[in-house]
């Protein structure tokens, strides 16, 4: 079976979305699934195993910037891919996402999976309701990474959602060589965007005590002022934009995992990293993250915003009192449920099925 994964956002930029495909597209080969992967690419692809459309944009979306690829350039490297390639399955991550997604979801003649990943209302969606919902009838099955995601696009174009997590590489993080850590230590791993928290976290270091050190991964439109709002204090150390196998070191490393977000996540793919690595996770209790993690079972949730909460949850994550250590080993279990191995089988069978269906490009009706 040969399968093209398509991702509307630059596979050279760190995000969920990207992970996921890149990811799931190497679970499917060790499955024997020759399965490839479409999308931008700012600089060497990633993988051996994808074909680069182009190179991205930053577009405003969701509270986020998203660095898709909606140009004619793009546009035509797609359909020329999806020629050439002569896939069986076309499977589409966001497929209303401007790019590849939206152009294969209008020119393939191949069956098509789409997976929705985002949620909240999009005024875009709701603005253009007709076209959307013509557009999403050529999906053969549509599925969603969660049920916040499902409500997000169903409200606009109705149909029928089959769930499917998301997943993460266990293995990888619970084997991984630690980074050496300076003494009791908070990760934070996002974009530096309003709805992530990170202004949140870096007023909760302020209830905490002074041996307790913040690392902060990555960059974004927040970075500079909230750089600015630390200085003087050598508590906090500003990552940058680290690698992958770097990002993992410091979760095995970190004392505590911190997902402060606001809104916006459909998912908590940072928590099962956390999970996974035997790390203690403190996150915002928002609907996404319940969906990963069980409050006070496999991580320590706080209300969305609350710095005094959030220090005081930290605080009780970096003392390992027994309810910790018990939620730490909860937590591993919890993330084995997601592992992308699994997540591989389930959509294996999604594509043996629309295989068998013989729907072509349409939708079973």
């Amino acid at each position: 079976m040969r399968v093209g994964l398509v991702c509307p956002y630059s596979l050279t930029v760190p995000g969920g979305v990207q992970g996921q495909v890149l990811g799931l597209g190497r679970a499917l080969r060790s499955l024997g699934v020759d399965a490839r992967v479409l999308g931008p690419c700012d600089g060497p692809p990633p993988d051996p195993a994808v074909t680069p459309l182009g190179n991205s944009v930053p577009t405003a979306a969701n509270g986020s910037m998203a660095a898709i690829a909606p140009d004619p350039s793009a546009v035509l490297r797609t359909i020329r891919a999806l020629r050439d390639e002569a896939f069986d399955v076309v499977h589409l991550h966001e497929p209303l996402a401007p790019g590849p997604t939206l152009t294969a979801l209008v020119f393939s003649d191949r069956p098509i999976v789409g997976t929705f990943h985002r949620a909240g209302e999009s005024a875009v969606y709701r603005a253009f309701r007709p076209l959307v919902r013509w557009m999403l009838d050529r999906l053969t099955v549509r599925t969603a990474v969660s049920d916040e995601a499902r409500v997000a696009v169903s409200e606009i174009a109705g149909g029928s959602y089959e769930l499917v997590w998301n997943g993460i590489d266990v293995d990888l993080y619970a084997g991984a060589e630690p980074w050496t850590s300076p003494g009791r230590t908070v990760l934070f791993v996002g974009r530096h965007e309003p709805r992530k928290g990170l202004s949140v976290l870096v007023e909760a270091m302020q209830h905490l005590g002074p041996d307790v050190r913040l690392w902060v991964a990555s960059d974004g439109p927040e970075t500079a002022r909230l750089r600015r709002a630390t200085e003087g204090d050598p508590r906090v150390e500003w990552l940058g934009r680290i690698g992958e196998d770097e990002k993992i070191r410091r979760i095995r490393a970190a004392d505590v995992l911190c997902a402060p977000s606001l809104h916006g996540e459909s998912f908590g793919v940072v928590l099962l990293e956390g999970m996974a690595a035997g790390t203690p996770v403190v996150a915002s209790d928002l609907a996404g993250y319940r969906n990963v993690a069980r409050p006070g079972e496999d991580a320590l949730l706080t209300p969305p915003g609350d710095a005094v909460a959030l220090a005081k949850a930290i605080d009780v994550a970096l003392s390992r009192p027994p309810e910790v250590e018990r939620m730490v080993a909860s937590g591993r279990e919890r993330a084995e449920q997601f592992s992308l191995d699994s997540l591989a089988r389930r959509y294996l069978d999604i594509y043996e099925r629309v295989l068998a269906g013989g729907t072509g490009g349409r939708p079973a009706r």
